[in-house]
């Protein structure tokens, strides 16, 4: 499974945080935001990784996000590769954040102190922002679609190119973890155009790697 590259919204965001700006200047849909020209090098970074691997191990199929920023690194990285079938599938799209979108968490403060005092009661987790979903939302239909993928491709080889909540709430399915232990691993940046990977031991899907940028670090690219 691999994080999308660098978006244009990525950018926006830190930008906005060193400025302490309530909101990050984006303009577009969620949906709509394309990678940055860094984002494109690590879609390309990722593509001749995925063109070195031995034919034996490279994907058989490839899910994707529709979320432009998904496709385009799908389609980036698959170019090197070979006639390999991208699958868009929005049940592999971002976390919704509802009335929160493009706000930085001191524009949440700022002008929604109910929904951060909500939040706190509720629980990371569980907590659900008005037009939004909670991270148990995405794990229901990432369940789904999961589910799907292992039956229709028992043997195959797939990779998942997607957002980092759909990597992390994957490794809390496949890996039957506890609330307190996802909210754990997502303490940990999810990099662009990092790879996380399972494989199959004893019936099993079993970690492999997590958040792995080493294809990154031979490009000369940030992660």
């Amino acid at each position: 499974m691999a994080r999308h590259g660098e978006s244009i919204g990525n950018v926006a965001w830190r930008v906005a945080e060193t400025d302490q700006r309530e909101e990050i200047d984006i303009g577009l849909r969620d949906p709509d935001v394309p990678l940055s020209e860094t984002g494109r090098r690590q879609a390309k970074a990722l593509g001749r990784w995925l063109a070195s691997t031995p034919p034996d191990e490279r994907p058989t199929v490839v899910y994707s996000s529709p979320y432009v920023r998904a496709a385009e690194t799908a389609r980036i990285a698959l170019a090197q590769v070979g006639d390999v079938p991208i699958r868009y599938d929005e049940r592999l799209r971002d976390r919704e954040n509802g009335v929160l979108y493009a706000l930085t968490w001191r524009g949440i403060a700022a002008r929604f102190p109910d929904e951060v005092a909500r939040k706190r009661l509720t629980g990371k987790f569980y907590y659900r922002p008005p037009g939004g979903e909670s991270w148990a939302d995405v794990a229901l239909r990432l369940r789904s679609v999961l589910s799907e993928i292992q039956r229709d491709h028992p043997d195959g080889r797939v990779l998942v190119v997607a957002h980092d909540a759909v990597v992390v709430l994957t490794r809390y399915i496949v890996e039957r973890l506890t609330e307190k232990e996802v909210l754990e691993i997502e303490r940990t940046l999810v990099p662009n155009a990092s790879l996380t990977l399972w494989a199959r031991k004893d019936g099993e899907l079993r970690l492999v790697t997590s958040n792995s940028t080493e294809h990154l670090d031979a490009a000369d690219l940030p992660a």
